[in-house]
């Protein structure tokens, strides 16, 4: 069952799997496969991406919550 609903275009996802597989390589000397790969990135987006992605949410509602108050200081008494 796939509980994350962050959804990846195949141009993203392919784009993403030849980054991790970059990451490997440059970081660690270490050559990985596609499989590896798309393991590794199915892992972030199902149990990091959502952590992330909520607290963007968080942060944009907390941004428009500021300024909505700032709407106030315009009335005209």
């Amino acid at each position: 069952m796939n509980k994350s609903k962050i959804k990846l275009t195949k141009e993203k996802k392919e784009e993403m799997v030849s980054a991790i597989k970059n990451y490997f390589i440059n970081e660690r000397e270490e050559e990985i496969g596609d499989l590896a790969s798309n393991l590794m990135l199915n892992f972030i987006i199902e149990e990091l991406a959502p952590e992330f992605y909520n607290q963007g949410v968080y942060d944009s509602y907390k941004y428009i919550n500021d300024k909505s108050e700032d709407l106030l200081s315009i009335q005209i008494y």
